[in-house]
C-alpha cells in the first residue's frame, strides 16, 4: 500500500519502482525512441501518482489504473504483441488495483489487463503462424500469473488494510482513555484542592466572625452614642457597619463552601428545578437583560436529587452566564437523557473563557470578575460531586461557553412492604 508521508519527496517505494523500470529497460534495450517514451511513461505516472490528491478519491484511483493500462497494452503491442519481453508491465496497474480496491475492483481489472493481453491475438496473421502447444501453455500461464499476482496482492493488502484498522482503533481508544484519565486525574485534584481550601476556609471563617460580631456592634454603639453635630463620626461608624456586614457576607459563603453537603434526596423533576432557578435569576438579578430559553426532554423521568441544592448549583450557572452574556442577550439551557445520566446544558453567547483558564475555573477563589469572590463555580461543582455527577465546560474566546452537568438518574428504592403484626 502506497501512504503519503509529510515533508519526504522522495520515498522508499520510489527506488523500488525505478529499479525495476530501470532493470527492464536494461534487460529488454529499446529498439527506438518511442518503446523508451512509452516504458518511461509508464515509469512516471507509478511514481509521481502519490503526490497528487486528485489520484488519492475514487474517480483517481480509476483514471490512473486505466492510464496505466492503456500505457503498459501500448508498451506491449509496439513491442510485439502476444509474444512481446514487455508483457509484464501488465502488472503494474493490477496491482495498483489489487492495492486500491477490494476483491470485486481486484478481479475486474485484472480481467481487463487478460482481455486486453489476449486481444493481441486478434493481430496474428493465423495463415503465416500457428500458436502450437508450447505457445498456448506459456500463454495460459502468462493470463494464471497475472490474476494470481492479483489475487496475493490484493489479499495482503486487505490483511495490510485490517491491521492499520485494528492499530487505528486501539489508538483512538489508548487516547480517550488518556483523555478520561487525565480528567480523572484533574478531578481528583481539584477535590484534594477542595478539601484543602474548604478546611482552611471553615477554619478562617469561624476565627473571624467573632472579631467581625464585636467589630460591628461597637460601630452601632458609636453610631448612637456621638451626637448628632458629628456627622463624620456617624458616617464613618456607618461605613464600619456596612463593610462589616459586606465581610460577614462573605465569610457566610466560605462557611457554606466548606461545610458538608448532605444530600437530602428525593424524587424530583429536573425542569422544575431549573424553572425555579430562572425565575429567581429574574427577581435577584433584574439588572442583567438577558432572556433565558428553555428547551427540556421529555425523556428525563422524577429522579432522586437534592432540589434545593440543584436549584442552587443551576441558579449559579445561569448567573455567570448573565455576567458573561451582553444586554439583550440570550441564554439557553437543555436537557436530555444521556445513557443513564441526565444532562443539563448551559449556553451563552458572550465572551468566551480564555484557554488558560479552564482548568481553574472550578477552584475556589478563582475568578477573573474585578469584584468576584471566585466560589460561585466551586460551589457548583461540589454539588455535582455530592450528587455522584460530572461537569465540564466547553468554550471559545468571543463565542460563548457551554457548562454541561451529567447527573446519574438513580432509581428510587422501592418501599418495603409493611409486616402485618401479629
Amino acid at each position: 500500500m502506497q501512504f503519503r508521508q509529510k515533508g519526504r519527496f522522495v520515498r522508499v517505494q520510489d527506488f523500488v519502482w525505478i529499479l525495476l523500470f530501470g532493470s527492464m529497460a536494461a534487460v529488454i534495450p529499446a529498439r527506438d525512441a518511442m518503446e523508451t517514451a512509452l516504458l518511461t511513461a509508464l515509469a512516471l505516472v507509478q511514481i509521481l501518482e502519490p503526490r497528487f490528491a486528485f489520484f488519492e478519491t475514487y474517480r483517481g484511483k480509476v483514471t490512473s489504473i486505466l492510464l496505466k493500462l492503456l500505457l503498459a497494452y501500448l508498451l506491449t503491442g509496439y513491442t510485439g504483441g502476444i509474444n512481446s519481453s514487455f508483457y509484464l508491465v501488465l502488472l503494474v496497474p493490477v496491482l495498483s488495483a489489487a492495492t486500491s480496491f477490494g476483491v470485486a475492483g481486484t478481479v475486474l481489472f485484472t480481467a481487463i489487463a487478460c482481455a486486453a493481453y489476449l486481444s493481441f491475438l486478434l493481430y496474428i496473421d493465423w495463415d503465416r503462424y500457428v500458436l502450437g502447444p508450447w505457445d498456448q501453455r506459456q500463454l495460459v500461464l502468462r493470463l494464471v500469473l497475472l490474476a494470481l499476482i492479483g489475487y496475493l496482492t490484493n489479499r495482503l493488502a486487505e490483511a495490510l488494510r485490517e491491521q492499520s484498522e485494528k492499530h487505528r482503533s486501539v489508538a483512538e481508544q489508548l487516547a480517550e482513555a488518556n483523555r478520561s484519565l487525565q480528567a480523572a486525574e484533574a478531578a481528583m485534584r481539584r477535590s484534594e484542592r477542595l478539601a484543602a481550601l474548604g478546611q482552611l476556609s471553615a477554619g478562617l471563617a469561624h476565627e473571624l466572625r467573632n472579631p467581625l460580631g464585636t467589630i460591628r456592634a461597637s460601630a452601632e454603639m458609636l453610631e448612637k452614642s456621638v451626637s448628632e453635630e458629628n456627622e463624620v463620626a456617624r458616617e464613618m461608624a456607618g461605613f464600619i457597619r456596612v463593610e462589616v456586614d459586606r465581610t460577614n457576607s462573605l465569610v457566610t459563603r466560605f462557611l457554606e463552601f466548606a461545610r458538608p453537603m448532605p444530600l437530602r434526596l428525593a424524587p424530583g423533576e429536573l425542569g422544575e428545578v431549573i424553572d425555579r432557578a430562572a425565575a429567581h435569576l429574574a427577581r435577584n438579578s433584574p439588572r442583567y437583560e438577558v432572556a433565558v430559553y428553555r428547551n427540556y426532554s421529555p425523556d428525563i423521568p422524577p429522579f432522586p436529587m437534592d432540589a434545593e441544592l440543584m436549584e442552587r448549583a443551576v441558579y449559579n450557572l445561569l448567573l455567570n452566564a448573565a455576567q458573561a452574556t451582553p444586554p439583550g442577550g440570550a441564554i439557553t439551557v437543555k436537557t436530555r437523557a444521556s445513557e443513564h445520566n441526565a444532562e443539563i446544558a448551559v449556553i451563552d453567547r458572550g465572551a468566551g473563557i480564555d484557554r488558560k483558564h479552564l482548568e481553574n475555573i472550578f477552584n475556589p477563589f478563582f475568578t477573573t470578575k474585578p469584584e468576584g469572590v471566585g466560589l460561585g463555580l466551586a460551589i457548583v461543582s461540589k454539588i455535582v460531586d455530592e450528587h455522584g455527577g460530572k461537569i465540564g465546560v466547553e468554550s471559545e474566546p468571543g463565542k460563548g461557553s457551554v457548562f454541561r452537568i451529567y447527573l446519574p438518574m438513580r432509581q428510587a428504592e422501592p418501599p418495603q412492604p409493611s409486616q402485618a403484626q401479629p
